[in-house]
């Protein structure tokens, strides 16, 4: 592909596919050898950026970051202008992600993700992901008919917000199908809802017995079965599709440029800036670092993790385990759990296996273990090193890397570990004004944003302002978690759910839904059966091969 330039040329984390072109990575996205795809190279940003982007309105700049992975010839500038433009038409907020002061006197703010048309984080990516499909395939199927078509069925696994997400993304789209697997009971009663009621005849939802991990597990067994990849077309839209980290990027340089243009502005000279996220598969923070190696000055970025906290304890230990082994515990952090995904009140980060977590893997084996002189080289010891240490997760349930990767993994990132307390208590805490101590407005966190805030105010802590700002990921409204929500404030004077719920979530909970049960232990067989059904169902969209 001479028309490309590294940044626009694709390969896979575990060695197997080199040269790939965007729309095969996100038609594809999983690898044929089970891993994930990045670019070949991460692009530096043009000379003059921090002055020719800086009053750039969000899409604008989305189609300026976008540009440097996506070359011209596959989406001329004038299309993918667009398919952004298209995406983020269905925001409620003029600037898409609007960045708000938390708190004065600490420098904290708060970016808010939750203003597309499902009031979560995973809007900004999948309203883009979903155009980037019908895009595609609709330039595949000119002048085609019947089983000529080129039909892809959508498969993702959601602990809450991707779903849905996902199915807005999606819904009515031509020639695709979208099937969703969610752990049946583990996700809160309006994300259900925004799932399951959606009744369109291409978005089927199936409510999986087991935890997020296994619908994880099952969609990944379902795309390396060579049987069912025979007859559909399967294409992924978790954030293991690389289009979702690349359009969540965009955020990050928004946030900047916002805060820049700020009453309480932050000095590119003479102040750090921090982002603090809220995260359990890891895609979120990743396209902050991705920011950061383009060359956003983001002096670190903080993992906030619930009590399923995989991440935090690797950054710790340098030990990546499903469980801690041997009762081992991690200095200054809380008591491990022993037995698998713990239930807490930010269900959609209660994951145990962090995918995109792979990613960053990747490039830390490719600093510690390369060679400066030969690239192809580096990359297919990148590549075998990840390939070993995910083969150590799935036959052990774990691995350890060396003092060099820890060291490079603590250089962006520090880590921080949230329990449900406490995420209460910082709920409660941002709910009453205090215009004395910096915090003049009273703020509803849902409690995913909580867990981020709680671990911004212990980095605040440790870097006070004025010489560090941090801004902390609010990823989702707080109507979607009723539970959490008035466990925190119930008893708070002049505190009335129902003044919380937007509009378009009242009265979701009582209409009429469209959804399958699947039972525990179902192998890659029983699988087969059901995406076949659910096709059917829909009209038997079959692809020919």
């Amino acid at each position: 592909m001479p028309s490309h330039t590294a940044s626009q040329r694709y390969l896979s984390t575990r060695g197997g596919s080199y040269g790939l072109s965007f729309e095969e990575v996100v038609l594809k996205g999983l690898a044929s050898d089970g891993g994930l795809f990045i670019p070949e190279e991460v692009p530096s940003l043009p000379s003059g950026w921090a002055t020719e982007w800086r009053d750039l309105e969000f899409t604008d700049l989305a189609f300026e970051v976008l540009s440097l992975y996506i070359s011209p010839d596959e989406i001329p500038p004038t299309d993918l202008r667009s398919l952004i433009q298209r995406s983020y038409g269905t925001f409620r907020s003029p600037d898409i992600t609007p960045l708000v002061t938390l708190d004065e006197k600490d420098g904290l703010h708060l970016l808010e993700l939750f203003h597309g048309p499902t009031f979560a984080f995973k809007d900004v990516a999948l309203q883009l992901l979903g155009n980037l499909f019908e895009y595609f395939l609709v330039r595949r199927n000119k002048g085609k008919t019947g089983t000529e078509r080129h039909h892809l069925m959508v498969i993702g696994a959601t602990s809450g917000d991707t779903g849905s997400a996902a199915i807005y993304g999606l819904r009515g789209k031509k020639d695709v199908s979208v099937l969703i697997l969610h752990p049946k009971g583990r996700v809160s009663p309006i994300q259900e809802a925004q799932m399951t009621t959606v009744l369109d005849s291409n978005v089927h939802n199936l409510a999986v017995e087991g935890t997020f991990d296994d619908c994880q597990d099952t969609v990944k067994a379902l795309f390396a079965d060579p049987i069912i990849n025979k007859t559909h077309n399967l294409a992924a839209v978790n954030s293991i599709n690389w289009a979702r980290i690349l359009a969540q990027t965009t955020y990050y340089f928004y946030a900047y440029f916002s805060l820049i243009r700020s009453a309480s502005p932050l000095s590119p000279d003479s102040s750090k800036l921090r982002f603090v996220v809220p995260t359990g598969n890891f895609g979120d923070i990743l396209a902050g670092y991705f920011a950061k190696r383009m060359g956003l000055p983001i002096e670190r970025l903080v993992i906030a993790t619930n009590e399923n906290d995989i991440l935090h304890r690797f950054w710790q230990s340098g030990h990546y385990e499903k469980k801690p082994a041997n009762g081992r515990d991690i200095v200054g952090g809380l008591p491990t759990h022993e037995a698998g995904v713990k239930e807490t009140l930010s269900p959609a980060m209660d994951i145990l296996v962090s995918s995109n977590f792979e990613r960053l893997l990747w490039f830390f084996a490719y600093q510690v273990y390369g060679t400066e002189t030969d690239t192809l080289k580096s990359r297919q010891i990148a590549g075998q090193n990840v390939q070993t240490w995910l083969s150590s997760l799935k036959t052990h349930g774990g691995f350890s890397v060396e003092p060099e990767i820890l060291a490079a993994a603590r250089i962006d990132f520090e880590s921080e570990r949230v329990s449900d307390p406490e995420t209460l208590a910082t709920i409660k805490q941002f709910y009453r004004p205090s215009p004395t101590q910096g915090r003049p407005l009273s703020y509803i966190l849902d409690p995913h944003t909580a867990v981020g805030v709680t671990a911004s105010l212990r980095s605040i802590a440790r870097n006070p302002p004025p010489g560090t700002h941090h801004i902390s990921l609010a990823t989702a409204h707080p109507a979607k978690f009723v539970g959490a929500v008035k466990s925190a404030l119930e008893k708070e004077e002049g505190f009335v759910f129902e003044k919380v719920l937007p509009p378009e979530l009242r009265g979701m909970e009582g209409r009429e839904r469209r959804v399958r049960d699947v039972g525990a232990g179902v192998g890659v067989e029983g699988w087969r059966q059901i995406v076949g059904e659910e096709v059917e169902g829909e009209g038997g969209k079959l692809i020919s091969t």
